[in-house]
């Protein structure tokens, strides 16, 4: 049986752009998708100018026109609300946008078979197919013909979501003493569902007035609707007696009013999952595969965005594989580990420490309360937190540091 280039396991963000970017290099790539686009999928489906970026990039820029555009974050916590443009950045445009993932995946997907990518709908990789300890392809049950085949590829791309089946079964593990995050959304009609603001609730009450771990959102879809739902992270000292289906409530039930947000404008029971962050599994690069995206553990602990890095690490993965099918050479693989390292390591491990501070409340309380006293100071945790510092501000790293040491002094 002839061999594809590249198989990619996952039809979500970071594999629907590797096979964009392999098949755009002119590499002979197949995308397994398990479902069928367009399908659901939980998120929150904000887009920061990271992402945004990169789907230019991709070619959607005219697509994107189409969906809800918006301007910066508005925060509310202790009786105060900011709102914050997104900052001017070289490299990243000024705006984001809300676009569910059923629209999205099938966006990216659309353009990497345009391409020349081939893709597989309903087609799940249930087992890898092993050749002297090197992967060389997998086993794939395809719905849409009920068959089930041995698909070969010289390299292999795990893009198969947070919990990564096909990725564990190669070996790879979560770090748990790294943060993990725990979200939960739904959507509702609302009358103001095409603002041009997300909106973050830091400081979340039940009725009695007790104050409930973790963070609300609620993203205006434009179409009718609002993204609504809860983050939480395991550095909250009782994350795991959480009940998130409970605190959704609770949350729905403090929002302001004027969302209209109710059981009775409800779209549908709310949708939750775990989300694997700061690069927590490992490993990422194998002699014949790769690991992207959620898969690796990507998410950012600032924010708990998944879908930039997720971009961000199917396009370097390709750009890896492409010099590794042009040279013949499968030790470039090993790049690919060096490239998200230098990328993202220093910025996660800032985040890991802060994540930390805040899963104190007393400590999270101090922070919140503090920052929301300055626009100013609220603005430049923006920047850090959506990860859009400038290259001339001090160096990235160092000014985070400075940052978190700061509000580490304040509390």
């Amino acid at each position: 049986m002839a061999a594809h280039d590249v198989l990619v396991v996952g039809g979500g963000p970071a594999g629907a752009a590797c096979a964009y970017w392999l098949a755009e290099a002119g590499h002979d790539v197949l995308l397994l998708e398990k479902k069928h686009y367009p399908r659901e999928k939980t998120c929150g489906d904000g887009l920061t100018p990271r992402s945004v970026r990169q789907l230019h990039d991709i070619g959607l820029a005219e697509q994107l026109t189409e969906f809800h555009r918006f301007d910066g974050l508005r925060s509310l916590a202790f009786g105060r609300s900011l709102e914050m443009k997104w900052p001017v950045h070289p490299d990243y445009p000024s705006f984001g946008y809300v676009i569910t993932r059923k629209d999205l995946d099938h966006l990216v997907a659309e353009r990497a078979v345009k391409a020349g990518a081939q893709l597989w709908q309903e087609a799940e990789a249930i087992s890898p197919v092993l050749e002297g300890g090197l992967l060389r392809g997998a086993v794939v049950k395809r719905k849409d013909t009920g068959t089930t085949e041995e698909v070969r590829a010289r390299y292999v791309v795990v893009a198969d979501g947070g919990n990564s089946r096909f990725g564990r079964a190669l070996g790879t593990s979560r770090e748990r003493a790294y943060p993990l995050g725990m979200a939960i959304r739904g959507y509702f009609e609302s009358p103001r569902h095409d603002e041009p603001w997300i909106e973050s609730h830091l400081d979340i009450r039940d009725k009695a007035g007790n104050v409930l771990p973790g963070y609300g959102w609620i993203f205006p879809v434009g179409d009718g609707r609002v993204n609504v739902g809860i983050g939480l992270l395991s550095t909250f000292h009782q994350w795991k007696a959480v009940n998130t289906s409970q605190l959704m409530d609770s949350f729905v039930d403090y929002a302001p009013k004027s969302w209209g947000i109710s059981p009775e404008t409800s779209c549908g029971a709310p949708t939750g999952g775990k989300l694997p962050m700061a690069l927590s599994v490992t490993p990422h690069a194998g002699p014949t595969y790769l690991v992207v995206g959620d898969a690796g553990g990507s998410i950012n602990p600032f924010n708990g965005e998944g879908i930039a890095y997720a971009y961000e690490t199917g396009r370097m993965a390709a750009e890896t594989l492409d010099v590794a099918l042009r040279t013949g050479d499968g030790h470039a693989l090993q790049d690919y580990d060096r490239r998200i390292h230098d990328e993202y390591a220093l910025y996660f491990k800032v985040a890991r420490a802060f994540v930390k501070i805040i899963g104190r409340p007393e400590l999270m309380r101090v922070l919140v309360s503090t920052g929301m006293r300055s626009q100013t100071l609220m603005e430049w945790v923006l920047r850090i937190m959506s990860n859009m510092l400038r290259p001339d501000e001090l160096g990235p790293a160092e000014a985070i540091y400075k940052s978190v040491a700061a509000l580490a002094r304040v509390a």
